[in-house]
């Protein structure tokens, strides 16, 4: 009742709080989508807002890219002891490698064949001149602006969950394959590269990038294409998961999911 009652006012882009999941990824989300929301973080990050991203599964085989791009050493530590914590947990249970869910089946009749490969098309989401400016655990408020890592599930509505509990409010979503993901707090705008999910799935998606594989378009245009549909979000315009009633949420349970 309270938060109906707020009336909206203008503030800085500074203020904004943006969050990053992928989800039934494919070849096109890490040549295609995932670089657009890398570049749309690139052109954030220095105007102070604040930024995250996680799916700490889906870095394995390339945690030191991250580690290379963190601030200081300090970030570095702190990320490199949440990654190790998550393998601790795989080896704890006895599973040699996550072959039984990443990469996940339709990730694999995407294209993605290893983990490893997966992980490098989810790291284009920070973009090539962000540094990691700190670490989360799940669900944690950030301090100060800048991107943070947070310790995260790689499934879907589980990580949007997290990001809506630790205050932000507003997710990119990049999906090759297609994820009609919702949720009842962040509206989450999904975009695509994959020219038949565009045009099979056009009621669930908000930012059409396909044309940046079929070389119609730059990433420069698809990182504004991306921004231009964020302002349009954050000043009250429903996305394609919202206008059709998605709101989906997960709780992250005692035993993390891969």
């Amino acid at each position: 009742q309270y938060a109906t009652a707020l009336q909206r006012v203008e503030c800085p882009i500074s203020e904004l709080w943006v969050s990053t999941k992928c989800g039934e990824s494919d070849t096109t989300s890490g040549c295609g989508a995932n670089p657009t929301v890398g570049n749309a973080f690139d052109k954030l990050h220095p105007l102070g807002t604040t930024l995250v991203f996680g799916e700490t599964s889906e870095l394995t085989g390339g945690e030191h890219i991250v580690a290379a791009r963190c601030a200081n050493d300090d970030v570095r530590r702190k990320f490199m002891e949440m990654f190790e914590r998550y393998q601790g947990m795989i080896d704890r249970w006895k599973t040699s490698d996550l072959s039984e869910s990443q990469p996940t089946k339709g990730n694999i009749a995407g294209g993605l064949t290893t983990i490893e490969e997966k992980a490098l098309g989810n790291i284009q989401k920070i973009g090539k001149k962000c540094t990691v400016d700190g670490v989360l655990d799940k669900a944690e408020e950030p301090t100060h602006p800048g991107l943070w890592f947070m310790d995260s599930s790689s499934a879907a509505a589980e990580m949007v969950t997290l990001c809506a509990a630790a205050g932000y409010v507003v997710h990119f979503f990049p999906t090759g394959q297609g994820n009609v993901i919702g949720n009842p707090i962040v509206p989450v705008i999904k975009l695509c590269a994959n020219p038949r999910t565009v045009r099979l799935m056009s009621e669930h998606m908000d930012v059409d990038c396909s044309g940046l594989l079929q070389r119609e378009q730059t990433l420069d245009q698809t990182g504004d294409k991306l921004l231009e549909c964020m302002l349009e979000t954050v000043n009250g315009r429903w996305t394609a998961a919202e206008a059709l009633g998605h709101r989906e949420f997960v709780l992250t349970r005692i035993h993390e999911s891969a």
